[in-house]
């Protein structure tokens, strides 16, 4: 089977595909052919030397995959080959075929494509366990979103939507703010022209947000602190800009504010599994009612990985960016 591997750490030419032997699922594994993988952020990380995955994970890039099951492992029986899947994947997805714990697999839900399935696991897997779980977003409350047109933007801002709350998202430039008023988003902050904590107070008439979902970092830091209502949560996972920054708490106190953030990655295979269970009962239906859409930036071969991967870092596409490793990743299941 062909297989992305790093050459050395660096930039996006390092990276190169080759030939080696089709792998075998172990006890609680299953084995999917597959057709579309996502390209993440932690992939760049990755590949740059910045980013070491868990040492039980494969060092293979791809955290998300779409396709078809092709065996199963002892102990894992959810799933049988022909069964149409997504999977959050342990690593190894940028390939033709990817080992899988069983508890992250899901089935399509029904109207997706395979390329829009691969955008699926690793975003809605993010955003449930950092907005609804560790934030505790509740209806009629209001998150922000910093990145709106990121993967992660465009599903948090979707699902937040759906699930009762209101939604404010900064993004840079016209094209960028456009686009998350049309997944739902209540105001979009062009952070190239505006302050966000400005907007906020204008438009909360001084009470704040509710939860503040950020993968900035630095100099949003503080003005994120100072952008929450009272008990508000800051969720971080992720630093672009910094993960430093000086800070004033006394607004925590006085606000009885909440900063959190977490990895998903390294978590249990239990709890990944948990977060399986709640996306199949509360997201999967919303995606078959056709309320949630998965938004595709663009698509690239296996052997255009490297352009996937300056398309991520120049910053410009809106959703996600996805490798198509095999012409069945255009079917609709």
């Amino acid at each position: 089977m062909r297989q992305v591997v790093i050459k050395e750490p660096g930039e996006a030419d390092v990276l190169i595909v080759q030939s080696v032997e089709r792998p075998a699922p172990g006890p609680g594994q299953v084995l999917v052919q597959v057709f579309a993988a996502g390209v993440n952020r932690p992939d760049i990380l990755q590949r740059q030397g910045r980013y070491d995955p868990p040492a039980d994970a494969s060092p293979v890039l791809g955290l998300e995959v779409a396709g078809e099951v092709v065996a199963c492992g002892d102990e894992a029986s959810a799933f049988k080959p022909g069964d149409k899947v997504c999977a959050l994947a342990p690593g190894g997805g940028y390939a033709d075929y990817c080992l899988v714990p069983e508890g992250q697999v899901l089935s399509i839900p029904r109207g997706l494509s395979f390329i829009q399935a691969a955008g699926v696991p690793e975003t809605f897997f993010t955003v449930w366990s950092n907005v609804f779980d560790r934030g505790q977003l509740k209806p009629g409350e209001i998150l922000l979103v910093h990145g709106g047109t990121s993967g992660i933007g465009t599903t948090a801002i979707q699902l937040a939507r759906q699930l009762g709350s209101k939604v404010f998202a900064t993004a840079g430039g016209y094209e960028k703010c456009r686009a998350c008023l049309e997944l739902g988003a209540d105001r979009a902050i062009d952070y190239r022209v505006e302050d966000f904590l400005a907007v906020v107070k204008e438009e909360t008439n001084g009470r704040g947000i509710d939860v503040i979902l950020d993968m900035v970092g630095g100099s949003y830091i503080q003005k994120n602190i100072r952008s929450l209502a009272p008990d508000g949560r800051l969720v971080q996972i992720a630093f672009l800009e910094s993960s430093t920054a000086p800070l004033d708490l006394m607004s925590l106190m006085l606000k009885r504010l909440t900063l959190t953030g977490s990895t998903l990655r390294p978590r249990s295979l239990e709890y990944k599994v948990q977060l399986a269970s709640a996306l199949k009962t509360h997201v999967w239906p919303l995606f078959e009612q056709s309320k949630l859409r998965v938004v595709v930036d663009s698509c690239y071969s296996l052997e255009q990985v490297a352009e996937a991967h300056r398309r991520m870092e120049s910053n410009r596409h809106i959703g996600k960016i996805i490798l198509k490793l095999s012409e069945q990743a255009d079917q609709v299941v």
